[in-house]
C-alpha cells in the first residue's frame, strides 16, 4: 500500500482537529530535549497530532536498556538516538519537518540549537541537567514555552502525576517526589504517562488554552 499524500494526511488530521487548530499545530515549532523515556514518547504524541515541525537533541546511543520504555526497536540497539527516532516517527508522520542534533546540551550551545523553536520540552534523565536547561531558559529565554518533568519513576498511582503552570510560560509534569534511584525505576507506563502529560501541555499551548 502507498504512503498517504501530505494533503490527505492533513485533511484526515482536520478532520480530527478541526481546521483551525490544525493549522496552528502545522505551524507550530517545538524542540525536544532528550530522545530517552520522556522525550522519544513526547516526539511520537506530537507528531501524532501533526505538529510542524520537531528539533530532536540528543547525544546518547539506543541501548538494550531502553527498550523497556522507550519508542524504539531491538534492532536500532546502537543507532544514535536522533537517527532511530526520525525514522521512527517518519514512518509515523512522513511529513512532519523534523531537525536533528545529536549533541550534548549545555550553557554554550543552547542559545544556538534552541533559537529556533517556540516551545521547549526539557525531557533529560538526570536532575543536573534538567536543572541546567530549566534555569537557563527561564533566566535567558524568557520569550519562550518551556514544558518540563520531575517524578515518574515506580509504580505508585498514575493520578499521581500531574501538570501545574508554574509561571505564565513554565508547565511542570510528573509527581515531583518519585526518584529512579530509590527503589523501583522507571516502568514504561508511568513514564508515557508523563511524556503524555507534556505532550498535551505543548499541544494546549499551541492551541491557546491555557491553564489557570
Amino acid at each position: 500500500m502507498s504512503i498517504p499524500t501530505r494533503e490527505e494526511m492533513y485533511r484526515a488530521l482536520e478532520e480530527r482537529h478541526g481546521r483551525e487548530l490544525q493549522r496552528k499545530f502545522a505551524e507550530a515549532s517545538v524542540a525536544v530535549c532528550g530522545l530517552g523515556g520522556l522525550g522519544s514518547n513526547i516526539a511520537i504524541s506530537l507528531a501524532r497530532a501533526g505538529i510542524g515541525h520537531l528539533h530532536l537533541i540528543d547525544f546518547d546511543r539506543v541501548d538494550i536498556s531502553n527498550l523497556n520504555r522507550q519508542q524504539y526497536f531491538a534492532d536500532q540497539i546502537g543507532l544514535p538516538k536522533t537517527e532511530a527516532l526520525t525514522a521512527n516517527l517518519k514512518m509515523i508522520a512522513p511529513y512532519c519537518d523534523v531537525t536533528a542534533d545529536c549533541v550534548r546540551l549545555d550553557e554554550d550551545n543552547m542559545p544556538e540549537f534552541l533559537k529556533n523553536e517556540g516551545i521547549i520540552c526539557e525531557a533529560f534523565d538526570k536532575a543536573d541537567q534538567k536543572a541546567m536547561l530549566v534555569n537557563y531558559v527561564l533566566e535567558n529565554m524568557p520569550e519562550k514555552y518551556l514544558v518540563a518533568a520531575s517524578g515518574m519513576a515506580g509504580i505508585a498511582p498514575a493520578n499521581l502525576i500531574t501538570t501545574k503552570r508554574i509561571t505564565k510560560r513554565f508547565y511542570l509534569c510528573g509527581d515531583g517526589v518519585s526518584d529512579a534511584a530509590e527503589g523501583m525505576g522507571l516502568v514504561a507506563a508511568r513514564v508515557m504517562i508523563c511524556a503524555a502529560h507534556q505532550a498535551h501541555a505543548v499541544i494546549r499551548i499551541i492551541a491557546e488554552e491555557f491553564d489557570t
